[in-house]
């Protein structure tokens, strides 16, 4: 029984077929071979040979090549590409109209409509910024009141100072940041039928607890679990807790929240100045606090995709999630090196 390739030569593999015309023309040339009996003995059709034959006299060998066939004409130029990219990397859709600031295919295809007449799928669309090497990515929120001159000031010389300093007094860096977790929270993915949304049942109970915690470029992590509200109070014990044993001074760095801030706070700082001093993010700049990951980490990938019953149980996982977490330095050491947090290493 013959197999389908030997039926039909459209089957075999360009570079199998252009070593066939080869061995066949080979056989006619050099040997001395009739093109009747090369094409019996592999069984081409007789126009084949000597069109191969043609090619060979033109070109030679490299004349039996497989021509590749003429590919269809590109409906987004270059021109365009280099238009997409810019658009996708300076703005976002809200320059043109859109009530959104993340880029979508479709808008884009609709934008090439819009500016050059066109109409191209978005999958084509797709295809194109994947070409330039542009992916699809969560996006880095930045909040619109962030200064970015203050930002670059803290990255290229208040924070290098305090680094100095730091190793001038023999102190650790530590960033500190609070955050709350809640039994109604909720992340995560889970497979079901194409259009209709997965049902997964939940408790609607309430439990909540805050934690602060603080991260140093070598991976230690501390933290505080309360369920009572985070105030000055509550913030000098987490200081007095991270104190306690110490063997280095603790230079801390911290966002602006009121009770970071307050009298009492301050006050506390002056009397232990030889142990702990406290300096201030820019506002609006939570991307470049590695601690911020610690939530992620807890929040996200852990507590939120478990299944909790209570208060009780929210509190065992919360610290089971935060010892394992604690163990894990390689993984504390990873929120410093983040594009946004690598100038804390």
């Amino acid at each position: 029984m013959k197999t389908d390739w030997l039926s039909d030569a459209r089957l075999i593999p360009d570079e199998v077929m252009s070593y066939l015309r080869k061995m066949a023309v080979r056989a006619v040339r050099e040997f001395g071979y009739s093109p009747e009996d090369v094409v019996k003995m592999m069984g081409f059709s007789r126009s084949c040979i000597y069109d191969w034959l043609n090619r060979f006299d033109a070109l030679g060998y490299d004349g039996l090549a497989t021509k590749k066939a003429p590919g269809a004409q590109r409906i987004i130029t270059e021109k365009m590409d280099v238009w997409l990219k810019e658009i996708i990397l300076g703005l976002t859709p809200t320059d043109f109209g859109y009530h959104t600031h993340l880029w979508t295919c479709q808008i884009l295809a609709e934008l090439l409509s819009r500016r050059y007449g066109i109409r191209v799928a978005s999958e084509t669309v797709n295809h194109h910024v994947r070409e330039m090497n542009l992916t699809y990515q969560k996006p880095s929120y930045i909040p619109k009141e962030q200064d970015v001159d203050e930002v670059e000031q803290f990255l290229n010389v208040a924070f290098p100072k305090i680094q100095r300093f730091a190793n001038v007094i023999g102190a650790d860096i530590g960033f500190e940041d609070e955050a709350a977790v809640d039994l109604r929270e909720h992340s995560g993915k889970t497979w079901g039928t194409c259009g209709e949304t997965p049902e997964v049942p939940v408790t609607g109970g309430r439990g909540r607890f805050n934690i602060l915690s603080v991260v140093t470029a070598k991976g230690v992590l501390n933290y505080r679990v309360t369920d009572k509200k985070i105030n000055s109070k509550a913030y000098i014990e987490f200081l007095k807790q991270i104190l306690k044993g110490r063997q280095r001074p603790l230079i801390m760095i911290a966002d602006r929240a009121t009770f970071h801030t307050s009298k009492a706070v301050r006050k506390f700082v002056a009397s232990n100045r030889h142990k702990i001093r406290i300096h201030f993010l820019p506002a609006y700049s939570p991307e470049r606090n590695p601690d911020e990951h610690v939530w992620e980490e807890i929040k996200d990938k852990r507590l939120g995709r478990q299944s909790i019953k209570n208060k009780s149980e929210l509190k065992k996982r919360l610290y089971s999630a935060l010892k394992s977490l604690q163990k894990r330095t390689d993984r504390v050491i990873s929120f410093f090196h983040l594009p946004e947090t690598r100038y804390a290493l």
